[in-house]
């Protein structure tokens, strides 16, 4: 596919049958996403597949938001979590560039491409999706905050259009959407006594991530000088210790041919967006109108042209320029900056550190629609006042259901940084491979309750986490059980339930969480499980480990419960039916009553036999029904 191509589609998708000065038609749809975030054309995208009208109205000749548009095209996570659209998108990207090795070319990111192919490829998987429409570089105005909603939709001609949708969803960087529709919201850190976290300072304050205006330079080859004129204001000063060179004292700054590869992408090119003494920008631009926004952006695309310089000028780079085949932009920088933070949506329920660290302290879990393993990671540098904070090492995580749907508005939904968190989680949950998942899952949301004319809050959780597993979602963020393994489904629903619980374990930039399914299973920790998940199970412990004929009748004493509404005749008949489904219907080994059961064969049973992840519901806090 070709850069024309995304030209080609976003000038059909731009067009409105309306003609200027002409009242503007009204058009309904099921779901309405309105945003530029990466997580607003994974919720359109996801609506769209669910069979839901979908139109998504977006503010830039681009669809990707931070990974394309914003230039932040070096993805950071969930390397061996490939849920949903993520592995999709990473799989396209890998198909384009010949293989895995190919995105790993720089050494903060296994996965690193240049923006206009992450373009493209967010352009078709949208053109194969006959339910969604696209209006590329419209604004919006939310006309009327009810059900169902009214928006008023303007192109770059003045031609407008008003869309009534039944669910609106918000996929922009800074929650706009969501605060127009009258929905609470935090801003800055939290204080102590707020978040429920030790970590977080004693006093809140307005105080968000850096953000950061992204350049792409290109190799133009040796021997060429593509320094750009010296910048208005510039002072080597600003950057001294951006990497060891004369000037700088640190000791544990880097080699300054190391920083450059930081962010080395495919052809020859490099994604600046380097934190320490770089081109972060620290200021809070949320509340502030467009007039304010746009100066305040001016100053931060202003900063990365003097760094840009720097480089070129003080460190040697001059043979990296602008790249002239990236952004279709008179300045060849991205369309918008790299927003970290925003506002946080004040949803049903908000995720904490706690539920990062001490999953199974809380049923949260239970409610699983994304997973992420990326350490909390908070870019405050240029702004002096912001307190430090602590950060403690944390294992993998599952992003709850009730997170995406705010408090107190009904027909709105979050797909992208403003989902219901702490100040402290946004520093993981803003990383773009979970901001895909979590806009897959509002997609998927928006489309479950316009379809079924249900108020999104009175979604049933497993119903929903059934869509995302059969979507390619993860519940759990299980990283020894892929997608290809055949029991990959029955161990995420079993794990949901709290039987068979997996063990998390903070590993550098990537954690992890491990369901070791080939362990044999350990029979005091079924018990725990068991008694935490239904009190009348009646399973005694006997002996350390548990035996398959012993699985097998605990198995049978759960599905002849009333409860299950099962017919499973005498334990005689149900031994032969296990045996007879053991390899060609379970997919399990071979079958050998005697020796100690796997997780692996337990979780296939409770799944496969006895399904109760449908049949013990859960609300949306994780409670049992």
């Amino acid at each position: 596919m070709s850069f024309s191509s995304v030209l080609v589609f976003a000038f059909v998708f731009l067009a409105f049958s309306g003609c200027k000065g002409v009242r503007p038609d009204v058009r309904k749809a099921d779901v309405l996403v309105i945003g530029g975030g990466t997580g607003a054309i994974s919720a359109a995208i996801q609506s769209a597949r669910s069979g839901a009208e979908t139109i998504l109205v977006h503010p830039y000749p681009w669809l990707g938001g931070m990974l394309t548009a914003a230039g932040v095209s070096a993805t950071d996570g969930n390397h061996h979590l490939p849920a949903g659209l993520w592995g999709e998108f990473r799989s396209m990207l890998r198909a384009h560039y010949g293989g895995a090795d190919s995105l790993f070319t720089g050494w903060v990111s296994n996965t690193m491409f240049e923006p206009r192919v992450g373009a493209e490829v967010w352009s078709a998987l949208a053109r194969r999706e006959e339910m969604l429409t696209i209006y590329l570089e419209a604004e919006w105005k939310l006309l009327e905050k009810q059900m169902p909603w009214k928006v008023e939709v303007t192109n770059t001609n003045g031609e407008k259009k008003v869309i009534t949708p039944k669910i609106l969803v918000d996929g922009t960087d800074l929650g706009d959407v969501a605060a127009e529709a009258g929905a609470r919201f935090d801003l800055g850190m939290d204080a102590r006594a707020v978040s429920g976290e030790s970590i977080a300072p004693e006093q809140s304050n307005d105080i968000v991530q850096d953000l950061t205006y992204v350049a792409i330079l290109k190799d133009y080859g040796e021997g060429r000088d593509m320094t750009i004129t010296k910048p208005s204001g510039y002072d080597p000063g600003e950057f001294t210790c951006t990497c060891k060179h004369a000037g700088c004292m640190l000791e544990d700054a880097l080699d300054c041919e190391q920083m450059m590869t930081y962010g080395k992408l495919p052809g020859s090119k490099y994604m600046i967006n380097w934190p320490r003494h770089g081109n972060d920008f620290g200021v809070n631009m949320v509340e502030m109108n467009q007039a304010k926004r746009d100066s305040v952006i001016a100053m931060a695309k202003a900063k990365t042209l003097r760094y840009i310089y720097f480089l070129q000028h003080e460190l040697g780079f001059s043979h990296l320029g602008l790249a002239d085949d990236e952004f279709p932009t008179d300045d060849l920088l991205p369309f918008y900056p790299y927003h970290r933070e925003g506002r946080r949506i004040e949803g049903i329920v908000r995720m904490n550190l706690a539920h990062i660290t001490e999953p199974y302290d809380d049923g949260l879990y239970r409610t699983g629609i994304a997973v992420g393993d990326y350490p909390i990671d908070h870019h405050h540098d240029e702004v002096p006042e912001a307190p430090e904070l602590d950060f403690p090492p944390v294992p993998s995580y599952s992003v709850p259901m009730g997170c995406l749907i705010p408090a107190g508005v009904d027909g709105l939904v979050i797909a992208d940084k403003a989902i219901s968190v702490t100040n402290i989680v946004n520093g993981t949950t803003r990383l773009q491979p979970v901001v895909i998942q979590t806009g897959q899952a509002a997609g998927l949301m928006a489309a479950m309750a316009s379809l079924g004319d249900v108020p999104l809050y009175q979604l049933d959780p497993r119903t929903v986490q059934q869509r995302a597993l059969e979507y390619g979602g993860y519940l759990l963020p299980y990283v020894d059980v892929s997608p290809e393994d055949p029991h990959f489904t029955a161990i995420q629903k079993i794990g949901a339930t709290g039987i068979l619980r997996g063990e998390g374990v903070p590993y550098k930039w990537a954690n992890r969480t491990y369901f070791y399914p080939d362990s044999i299973v350990n029979a005091h920790d079924l018990a725990r499980d068991l008694d935490d998940f239904r009190e009348d199970i009646g399973f005694e412990v006997e002996n350390m480990f548990l035996s398959v004929a012993q699985a097998i009748d605990l198995v049978y004493t759960i599905a002849s419960k009333q409860a299950l509404e099962m017919d499973v005749g005498n334990a005689q008949e149900f031994v032969k039916m296990i045996q007879e489904n053991w390899t060609n219907v379970y997919q399990l080994p071979k079958y050998e009553p005697d020796r100690y059961a796997t997780k692996r064969e337990l979780a296939v049973l409770l799944d496969q036999v006895c399904d109760l992840f449908q049949h013990k519901k859960v609300d949306l806090h994780g409670n049992w029904k």
